[in-house]
């Protein structure tokens, strides 16, 4: 089971690149993940 992850969390764990690790944590993945989403200059904005 997971724990519930707070707001205050959520919010530095998006700043976090955790480097010198082997892996990133998944707030930073999906903030980035989208981040590059809407750099991609193949991107038609409607």
């Amino acid at each position: 089971m997971t724990k519930k992850i707070t707001n205050k969390q959520n919010h530095s764990n998006q700043k976090n690149p955790n480097k010198g690790t082997s892996g990133v944590n998944k707030q930073y993945s999906q903030v980035h993940g989208n981040r590059g989403k809407q750099m991609n200059p193949n991107n038609k904005g409607k």
